[in-house]
This record gives structure tokens, sequence and C-alpha cells, in this order.
């Protein structure tokens, strides 16, 4: 049976155990009656019943009109970006010369592309994703003293991972300064002694408090002597309008800050990997401590990372600053396709913890509620909105490409209804 042409080139693709288990349901069929007792048909059963690739992650359309859907994984990567995982995947110059034969500094046209994007900083260094940067970065300067910090700012950064509890993982102990809603530059000054590590200042990133607020700005809390540490979280290097309470890498370096932390899979676009920035001689600090080779990045994230940075537009920017009029002539096509629904303005959203406050203009196609839980089970699986008993399609998330597959999939949807 494994000789079969339908099975015999999934065994390089699958492996034999999976193929077998395969092909011995196809003969319990048989032996049940369930079946012909013929080569042909149990190969064929045999085949129906094999996965289609040798991961059970599916690729889903996200068509929430949330850009970084941290359920769906986050940034979608770049054209250059997958290209570039397929040539990582198999024996690469990752940490080698071809020139000398000789071993080279790991990722190092990675670094250099990060340092080309980042020109204020000093130097910079890559690790395997945000919390391990900060964790790094804090570790390095504070374990054992005192980290200055808002209270303000001891944030939960998503499943249940909270702030102050990665902190106390470096061995630092916390120095809480000021109110949840308000802290001044004096309530910094009086906390630093001969213990301070560091001043941490946090982007909340994933909710905001309006109001009765002040808090302290980087070039302000860059006057108080001692290394200050800010994590930006969303990985955004530099402003964009579109993004005007957005923090970014390149602001936060020329305000002051002596090391800059950042995710890669949010606003950059990227893999998930932690970016660290900052000057030379703690950046160097951060690269050589024993932590960091445990929180080492892999060859396809450096990879991925390095084509992000040379990428003209990532599909998170192209999803950011898709206009209301582009989505709404793809939602009235969309609607003529599939001869159903009725487009509607809908906002989106940034996601990943970015910009919680920013609504994105732009257009849905309102179906039926329960066509979203057809279109999750369809294939490719379509991840839509449910909102206010109606599943609202929204495109901006889903390259224009793949417009036709999502036509397809709400008219399989519509049709199970």
């Amino acid at each position: 049976m494994l000789e079969h042409p339908l099975l015999a080139a999934a065994l390089d693709r699958l492996g034999r155990e999976t193929v077998k288990a395969a092909v011995r349901e196809a003969q319990e069929g048989v032996r049940r009656g369930e079946l012909e007792a013929d080569v042909a048909v149990v190969a064929t059963r045999a085949a129906s019943l094999l996965p289609a690739a040798a991961t059970s992650l599916r690729s889903v359309l996200n068509a929430t009109g949330v850009v970084l859907h941290t359920n769906l994984g986050r940034a979608a990567l770049s054209n250059g970006a997958i290209e570039a995982l397929t040539i990582a995947a198999g024996p690469v110059d990752v940490e080698l010369d071809l020139a000398t034969g000789s071993r080279a500094r790991r990722g190092r046209a990675t670094l250099a592309a990060l340092a080309q994007a980042l020109p204020e900083a000093g130097d910079v260094a890559v690790v395997n994703n945000g919390a391990a940067a900060l964790l790094l970065a804090v570790t390095v300067l504070a374990a054992g003293r005192e980290v200055v910090v808002s209270r303000g700012e001891l944030v939960e950064i998503g499943d249940g991972f909270r702030l102050p509890d990665l902190l106390v993982e470096t061995g630092a102990k916390l120095r809480e300064v000021g109110t949840t809603n308000r802290t001044s530059l004096a309530d910094y000054a009086a906390a630093i002694g001969p213990d301070t590590g560091c001043i941490l200042k946090v982007h909340p990133s994933n909710f905001w408090i309006s109001g009765f607020t002040s808090s302290v700005p980087v070039r302000e809390l860059a006057t108080l002597g001692v290394p200050v540490v800010v994590d930006v979280g969303s990985g955004l290097l530099r402003p964009d309008p579109l993004l005007p309470d957005e923090p970014d890498l390149a602001t936060a370096l020329r305000e002051g800050a002596d090391l800059v932390t950042a995710s890669g899979d949010k606003l950059l676009g990227g893999p998930q990997a932690g970016i660290i920035a900052g000057t030379e001689t703690l950046v160097h600090r951060c690269r050589r401590a024993p932590l960091a080779r445990a929180l080492r990045v892999d060859k396809l994230t450096l990879a991925a990372l390095e084509a992000t940075l040379r990428s003209p537009a990532t599909p998170t920017h192209i999803a950011l600053h898709a206009g209301a009029e582009e989505l709404r002539v793809r939602v009235l096509a969309l609607a003529a396709a599939v001869g159903a629904g009725e487009p509607v303005s809908s906002d989106g959203a940034v996601g990943g913890g970015g910009a919680p406050e920013l609504a994105l203009p732009g257009w849905a196609l309102a179906l039926p509620e329960g066509c979203a839980a057809l279109l999750r089970a369809g294939s490719p699986p379509v991840m839509a909105r449910v909102n206010a008993g109606r599943c609202l399609v929204d495109p901006r998330a889903v390259p224009p490409a793949r417009d036709g597959e999502l036509a397809t999939a709400i008219r399989t949807a519509l049709a199970a209804l």
C-alpha cells in the first residue's frame, strides 16, 4: 500500500508512520464493510485521510479588521521575509565567513540592517522576543539592585504575564514611584540612591488612562544621572503620522534613553524577536551576558528580520495605511461577487497592544451571524468579527490578491446556512 502512487509521494513529505496510520484506518473501513476490498479504493481513502501539510497549523484569512491579531500570530511576513525563511531552512553562513572559512559574528547582516535602520543607536542586539529583550536589559543593569518604575507602568503584557513578575525574575528589586495616574520627575529623583540600577519606563500599550494624569518624558528622566531603559513595546522604529501617540525607538534614543527594547512582530512587521538598541557599551554588556545565550535568536528569525528591515513595505504597514475608500471599493466588489451581504462602515484596529485608542476607518461586509462559525470551518479558514448580531468580514488585513479566495469562502458559508 505504501508503494501505491497516491501514497508514495506523501512518505517524504509526511513521514512513514503518518502514512501507515492512514492506510490502517482505511483498511479498518474494509473490515467494517464500509469500503470495497480493493487496493485503489483503500489507497484513495487513505490519501484523503492524510493531512495537507506536515504542520497542524493552518493558513487563516484575517478578516477581523485587527491588523496585528495576537491569536493569529501578529504580523504577516513580507514576501521577502518568506523567501528568506526558505533560504535559511538549509545550511547557511549564519556564523561563518565564507571568504576565510573562519567563524564570524552571528547574524551580522541582520544586525547591520537594524543598525542602518536606527542610526541613533550606538549598537543593537536581537533576542527571541520583546519580553526577553526587557528581561536581559534589566538583568544586566539591575540584578541585585533596584529598578525605579512608575506605578502606572506596572502593566500586564498579555496571557497573564505581569511586568512586576517578569522583573523579579531578573533578581532586581522594584522601587515603585508615583501613583497609578500621576508620576512626576521629583518622584523618580527621590527614589534614586546608591542601590539604583536603572530607571525603567514602559509604554502601557494595550490600555490608556485619561483625565487627571501625568507622566515623565524620557528626555527628563535622562537628566537624573542613572541609566534609563525604555520599553516601547510595539517595535515602531520611528514616528508615524498615523500613530501620533505611539512611542518609537528612534525618538526614545534621541531623547537620551540608554537602552530601548521592543518587539519585532508588531508594528515593525517582522518575525517574533526582541530588539535592544542603545549605547555601545550597554548593548555590548547585554550581548556578552550569560543570559543572552539562553535568549539567542535562531537563523530563521535572523533571516526573516533582515528581510523585513530591507523590505520597502511590510503587509503590516500596507494594512495599517489602507484608506477607507480603498476598502469600500473592495467590500463593494466582494458583495457583488457573492451576491449577498451589506457593505457597512466599520473601524479596524492596530492590535498587538498597539494604539488601543486608535480607530482605523474602514468598511466590512455584513453577513448573518451564523456565517462566522462556517467561515472558520472552511478551507482556508476565515476569521471574521461578530458584532451586534452580524458577522463582519473586514478585508483590511487580507491581501488584495486573496479577495477571490475570500469570496469563495463566503459563498460556501452562505450555501451552508
